[in-house]
């Protein structure tokens, strides 16, 4: 038999693996992996691929992958199943009125879900005004059909997975928006394409001998080589690469940004994922009712469910800043601030928490700190945003510290890292003021990557701080999108391997 070229492979270098796959191809022309692994011709995935990625080498296959999300409903969403949706109860409740149903009423008689039902019911068509909700009679009908929408929705997931494109897009996107309603699978499907070059060689591929690819110490003592084909070899055909360890990227952004830190003088600290709501929320002057502060934002604990405030001094002058100002010269919130609410445990939000502790056990001394730390909020998964994430924070506690020092110090920090051209522009903050907003142009496009500003008066008086506070905090996540491409946060912390394989990763920081 003579040997027949095909896309830079020949017929004499294919193992028997190979042959076989370009068989089943040149009937089926496209196949799915796991259509492959048949117990017949192929026993296993590991079988199918080898021999893929081989005829891949050679131009004579293509492997296509995609990634398949498939649906479910949550805990949270099964129980909407059963006891029905917030916004269906309430809308249930408006047509027994007949009338405006007080918001007072509402939140007395659906307890934690009365925000929700009032939202997704005013999304749905009903109005709201003067501290009630009624239903416009014109879109009774309108909204009524909306809400069967949604329960005919969450009914097609009330059993099993379904496939993305099996789903109403429109309906998929609005409760993707309502968090903890909807799990999400995503799954890697790879299809194997036969070429043009592909089909060529399969056609002069007879019956398939069994052949010798590796040559045992057995074999050599049987004699067996000699009544069998020994498979011929290209020691010019392209090998795949060897990769050696590597760290992740976000291993190296986080020892680059250590690195440059502790270069400039600053000293890290860290008080812990874990912390209440007083050091998270209420030290900084968020008010209590903040929408922040609600379940649908952050991950409060069961257990502990309340962790202790360290010094009553502390307790005092938050509240008195909460509930008038105290003496810094704010009118406050002007509420009656609570000690339980302040004490509820929770998964930190930001790392703020870390600066404002160290402010007040240190509050007489210049200081200059930094913290590169996990916060978590309860944020559903997308492109930009994850439940779990990285914060840089910092500080510097100076007599005559101003924003032009603060501009100053996060451009340095930022040309060590790689970014020369880094821009500010005024922006709000609830901890500072003023306040500034970071970003980055690269390109055509402008991309922000933090905030700055000093500290207000409400945070840092009560804990006797005299000095002026320079602070920052700056998203890590988007240092690595920035510096590695990555088209995604998610794809950032996905397990492909291939990512942690480019290597010019390393060489960008080292």
């Amino acid at each position: 038999m003579h040997a027949v070229t095909g896309g830079g492979g020949t017929l004499e270098g294919l193992s028997t693996l190979e042959k076989k796959l370009l068989q089943v191809l040149s009937i089926k022309g496209t196949a799915r992996i796991d259509e492959l692994v048949d117990g017949k011709i192929f026993s296993n995935i590991t079988e199918v691929m080898s021999a893929a990625s081989w005829l891949k080498t050679k131009g004579l296959v293509d492997i296509q992958e995609r990634t398949v999300r498939y649906f479910s409903l949550s805990e949270e969403g099964l129980k909407y199943l059963r006891e029905g949706l917030p916004e269906r109860r309430l809308f249930e409740m408006c047509k027994t009125g007949q009338g405006d149903v007080s918001i007072e009423s509402i939140k007395s008689q659906l307890g934690d879900v009365a925000n929700i039902a009032l939202m997704h019911l005013k999304n749905a068509g009903a109005k709201i005004s003067g501290g009630k909700i009624s239903l416009p009679e014109n879109k009774i009908e309108e909204i009524d059909n909306t809400l069967k929408s949604r329960e005919q929705f969450l009914s097609q997931l009330s059993s099993e997975k379904v496939e993305e494109h099996n789903l109403s897009k429109d309906l998929l996107t609005y409760f993707t928006k309502r968090k903890g309603l909807l799990n999400v699978d995503e799954q890697v499907r790879r299809e194997i394409r036969i070429t043009n070059n592909g089909m060529d060689v399969a056609r002069t591929i007879g019956e398939i001998a069994e052949e010798i690819s590796q040559i045992t110490p057995e074999i050599l003592q049987t004699g067996t080589w000699r009544e069998k084909s020994l498979r011929k070899y290209d020691i010019f055909r392209f090998a795949p690469q060897i990769y050696g360890g590597r760290e992740h990227p976000i291993q190296l952004i986080v020892e680059n940004v250590r690195e440059i830190f502790l270069s400039m003088g600053f000293k890290e600290i860290d008080y812990g994922i874990v912390q209440n709501a007083f050091w998270n929320m209420d030290a900084l002057f968020v008010p209590q009712d903040h929408p922040a502060r609600d379940m649908q934002d952050t991950f409060y604990l069961s257990f502990p469910e309340k962790i202790g405030i360290e010094r009553e001094d502390w307790v005092a002058k938050i509240k008195a800043v909460h509930e008038h100002g105290g003496d810094t010269g704010s009118e406050g919130w002007e509420y009656d601030w609570s000690l339980d609410e302040a004490q509820k445990a929770l998964l930190r939000t930001h790392s703020t928490v870390n600066t404002i502790r160290f402010l007040a056990e240190h509050p007489d001394e210049e200081a200059k700190v930094f913290s590169i730390g996990r916060v978590f909020r309860n944020e559903n998964i997308d492109t930009t945003h994850l439940p779990e994430f990285m914060q840089i924070e910092g500080i510097v506690v100076e007599e005559h510290a101003n924003l032009s020092m603060l501009i100053g110090i996060l451009k340095e920090f930022y040309r060590k890292i790689g970014f020369s051209d880094v821009r500010f522009h005024p922006s709000y903050f609830p901890f500072t003021e003023p306040s500034l907003e970071v970003y980055t142009v690269i390109g055509e496009k402008t991309l922000e990557l933090g905030g700055a500003g000093i500290f207000r008066p409400e945070v840092v008086r009560p804990f006797g701080v005299k000095r002026n506070v320079l602070a920052w905090g700056l998203g890590l996540e988007r240092l690595a999108m920035l510096k590695f491409g990555f088209a995604s946060l998610p794809e950032i912390y996905s397990n492909d391997v291939s990512v942690l394989r480019r290597a010019y990763l390393a060489k960008l920081l080292r």
